[in-house]
């Protein structure tokens, strides 16, 4: 009879569940977060816990949604468990790499997009869990743990498949070793300055003109350089809140303003020659988001209004493309979009190489709180720049998170806590599960 192996020490780490959670919350009520095409969002989150047999360690992810269809996000997270149980903590956190690649290569799963849609999103979270159990095992702040990491590391956990005539591994080695003998300045520096930030708090289209007024006037004594307000339902409409915004934020204050996708491409360009007096600092989504030509149109019409896109952009392959056709002046990132940090590492060499600034999108729950470490990992070990650009705030929601952003004087503070901070507060998850949770018995 076999005897049981024994081992020198204590058993390694091993993940033995992933764990799924449909959370909403009814921002609806109050109108927050409503733009053109999304008029009565309810903050959502499908939640992801890879449970380790260690209590202390677990890794945590989500993905964003506006409120029907969570339960579906939440389907298709619980679809990838057979992937992490049994996993070796240790072989897990020295393979990101390798773990993001089996994920999005499931032949079957794979099927259902490839890397695009609710399944994508879905490996994105399993892939950001992991990434906050990597950066919790070492003890730092994912920023900082990516940004530690050797160039070679960062390389290794980067899906080049695709992007070879945009942007080639040895290139992207170059860019960040040309960033390492800077980074322990530029953390310092940024521990010491935070990153910039711009609100997009006093812009939702619900607001009233009062309101959005008042939260503008109060976004600008707090420290905001730019506000950003939703359009795209009447020109006419648009054309006074913007006047109206800019008499009460005054000359100096950029406004942005984003259209979340609500235009075709001639109606894109009329409205925006109608805005064009008020000087906008840069239109977000004008059209559809998988239309790199007609982004390409939209900017060439009304130069020298820069034009942005990417909360919804769906995979790597599509910003290569919105770089090689230069359809933009700079892009959205968002940490809960794409096929996790893997891929948005990705995105971010790209910008690099071609020189387009980034703008991370943060409007929903949990996402300030996630797109903050992406933003400073770049800042540290890719771009090195952070003054040129700076990170969406939307003032909703962070009371139900473990380790909640902290915006000072209109720039976020570097995290101190171990992982990607998103791990939400068990009395959160309770009250707000849906369709049982207490703030869903009204």
């Amino acid at each position: 009879m076999n005897q049981p192996a024994s081992f020198p020490g204590p058993r390694p780490a091993r993940i033995v569940a992933l764990d799924t959670l449909d959370v909403r919350f009814p921002t609806s009520r109050d109108l927050d977060g409503s733009d053109a095409m999304n008029p009565d969002p309810d903050y959502s989150a499908a939640c992801v816990t890879l449970r380790t047999d260690d209590p202390a360690l677990c890794g945590y992810g989500f993905v964003f949604t506006i409120g029907r269809g969570n339960e579906v996000q939440t389907a298709a997270l619980a679809a990838l468990a057979g992937h992490v149980a049994g996993l070796s903590v240790d072989a897990l956190v020295h393979d990101l790499g390798g773990f993001a690649r089996r994920l999005a290569g499931d032949s079957q799963l794979r099927w259902l997009g490839p890397e695009k849609g609710v399944m994508h999103m879905a490996i994105g979270a399993v892939v950001n869990a992991a990434w906050d159990l990597a950066a919790r095992h070492a003890g730092k702040p994912l920023w900082r743990f990516i940004a530690e990491l050797p160039p070679e590391d960062i390389v290794a956990a980067v899906d080049f498949r695709y992007l070879s005539d945009a942007l080639t591994p040895d290139e992207a080695l170059q860019l960040l070793r040309a960033a390492a003998p800077e980074r322990q300045r530029r953390i310092e520096q940024l521990l010491a300055e935070g990153y910039p930030a711009y609100t997009t708090s006093p812009g939702w289209l619900g607001y009233g003109d009062e309101k959005m007024q008042r939260l503008a006037r109060e976004a600008v004594a707090e420290g905001f350089h730019t506000i950003k307000l939703k359009v795209g339902l009447d020109a006419a409409d648009d054309v006074r809140r913007c006047r109206l915004a800019r008499e009460a934020v005054g000359p100096d204050i950029a406004i942005a303003i984003d259209a979340n996708q609500r235009w075709d491409v001639p109606d894109a360009i009329g409205w925006l020659q109608q805005l064009a007096a008020f000087d906008i600092a840069w239109i977000e989504e004008p059209t559809s988001p998988d239309d790199i030509l007609g982004h390409a149109a939209i900017r060439r019409a009304v130069a020298p209004m820069p034009v942005s896109t990417g909360e919804h952009t769906q995979n790597r392959v599509m910003f290569k493309q919105l770089f090689q056709a230069g359809a933009v002046d700079l892009v959205q990132i968002d940490a809960a979009r794409v096929g996790g940090v893997n891929e948005n590492l990705a995105i971010l060499l790209l910008a690099a190489k071609f020189g387009v600034r980034v703008f991370p999108h943060a409007g929903g729950v949990g996402l300030c709180e996630l797109v903050q470490h992406l933003a400073m990992a770049d800042f540290v070990a890719i771009s090195g720049s952070k003054e040129d650009r700076a990170i969406e705030f939307v003032d909703h929601l962070h009371e139900h998170f473990v380790d909640p952003v902290v915006v000072r004087d209109g720039r976020y503070r570097a995290p101190l806590a171990p992982g990607f901070s998103a791990q939400m507060k068990p009395a959160s998850l309770r009250d707000y599960a849906f369709p049982h949770g207490r703030a869903w018995q009204t």
